[in-house]
C-alpha cells in the first residue's frame, strides 16, 4: 500500500532536489554561460529525483524550455512507488543572476496532490501581487496601486513611506515603478527572482512587504506552492505579453479575465516546497566553499501545517564524489 501524502513531509526530501541543482549550477557562477548552469542543475535533479519514492509527473518543467531535454513537462520523475503528485521545477530561477554574478538565484521544487495544481499551460506571463499574512486578505489586483499600498501599509503597521516594494526592473514596469514612487513608497528593483521576491514578501525576517507587476506564470504557481498554509497571498491574472502567447491561450479556452489566488493555483493542502540558494540572497545564502565542503542554506515548507524550515548543510565533496555522478 502506498503512503498517504499527510503521512511524510515530502518537502524534506526535495531538499535534497535543490540543494543538488544549486551545487550544480554554482560551478557556473559568475562565468558568463546561463545555459551550462541550467543544464548543469537540471541533470543534476532529475538524477536526484529517481531517490525519491513519489510517482510524480512534472506539470511545471524548466528544462526543455532551456534546450535541455530534461525535466519537460509530462515527464514521469521518482523512483515510482509513492504517493502520485504533481511537479513544477526551476533548476535555477535566475539563471542570468548566476551567470552575470548577481544576487537571488535559487533551486526551486514544488509539490502537490495528483491533479491539484493549476497548469499554465502557454501562459508565460501574468499579473502578480503578492503579500504575507498580515495583508492577505486587503490587496485587490484591479485597485489602483496606491490603494494597495495604503492597505498594506495599515495591515502591516507602518507608514507608506515605509514600505518596501519589491518589482522587476523591465520595461514593462516603467509607470508601475512611477506610481509606487508617487504613491510615496520605497521600490526594490531586481533584475530577477519572481520566486525570490515572493518569498521575501512573506518571509517575517524580510524588510520586503510585498511582490507585485508582470512575471512568470510558472512561477507563480511555484510560489502558490511555497506559501500555501503561510497565511500570505498571491493574487494573479494570465498577461500575455505578445499576440502569439494570447492567441495560443484563447485557443485553449483559457479565460484571461479569472484571478487566481493561492487557493486555485493549488487547490490541496496537501503541498510541499523546497528552495537552495545558488547566489547570495535575502532569503537564502548562496553555495559557498570551505575547504572540501559545500555549504547550503535551504528553506522547505509544507501546506497542511505552515512550517518554515531553514536548513544549513555541509556537504562534504569528496565523500560525496564517490557516490554520485553529480559534481559537488
Amino acid at each position: 500500500m502506498y503512503q498517504h501524502l499527510t503521512d511524510k513531509n515530502l518537502a524534506l526530501d526535495l531538499v535534497r532536489v535543490t540543494e543538488a541543482g544549486a551545487l550544480a549550477a554554482a560551478h557556473y557562477f559568475g562565468k558568463g554561460d546561463k545555459e551550462a548552469a541550467d543544464g548543469a542543475a537540471v541533470d543534476a535533479m532529475r538524477i536526484a529525483f529517481q531517490g525519491l519514492h513519489i510517482r510524480g509527473t512534472v506539470i511545471i518543467g524548466e528544462g526543455e524550455k532551456d534546450h535541455a531535454p530534461m525535466l519537460y513537462n509530462g515527464e514521469s520523475v521518482g523512483f515510482g512507488d509513492g504517493p502520485e503528485v504533481d511537479v513544477a521545477v526551476d533548476p535555477v530561477e535566475g539563471t542570468s543572476a548566476v551567470a552575470n554574478g548577481r544576487l537571488n538565484a535559487v533551486s526551486v521544487v514544488g509539490v502537490a496532490q495528483k491533479g491539484s495544481m493549476f497548469n499554465p499551460g502557454h501562459s508565460f506571463y501574468c499579473k502578480k501581487i503578492a503579500v504575507g499574512r498580515e495583508a492577505a486578505g486587503v490587496i485587490d489586483l484591479d485597485a489602483p496601486v496606491k490603494d494597495n499600498l495604503l492597505k498594506i501599509a495599515r495591515a502591516v503597521g507602518k507608514p507608506i513611506t515605509e514600505v518596501n516594494v519589491f518589482v522587476l526592473d523591465k520595461p514593462r514596469h516603467k509607470k508601475l515603478v512611477q506610481d509606487i514612487r508617487m504613491a510615496g513608497a520605497r521600490v526594490n528593483l531586481h533584475n530577477d527572482g519572481d520566486v525570490a521576491g515572493a518569498l521575501m514578501a512573506v518571509d517575517p525576517r524580510s524588510h520586503i512587504d510585498l511582490l507585485i507587476g508582470t512575471g512568470g506564470t510558472p512561477e507563480a504557481v511555484i510560489t502558490a506552492c511555497a506559501i500555501k498554509g503561510s497565511g500570505g497571498q498571491i493574487l494573479t491574472r494570465l498577461d500575455p505579453q505578445t499576440e502569439e502567447e494570447r492567441k495560443r491561450l484563447i485557443e485553449d479556452g483559457i479565460d484571461l479575465n479569472v484571478i487566481r489566488g493561492v487557493d486555485d493555483l493549488i487547490t490541496s493542502d496537501q503541498c510541499f516546497f523546497a528552495a537552495t540558494g545558488v547566489s547570495e540572497g535575502e532569503v537564502l545564502a548562496g553555495v559557498q566553499y570551505e575547504g572540501e565542503y559545500a555549504i547550503t542554506t535551504s528553506l522547505t515548507t509544507r501546506g497542511r501545517t505552515g512550517t518554515m524550515r531553514y536548513i544549513q548543510a555541509w556537504h562534504n565533496r569528496k565523500k560525496l564524489a564517490k557516490m554520485s555522478t553529480i559534481l559537488y
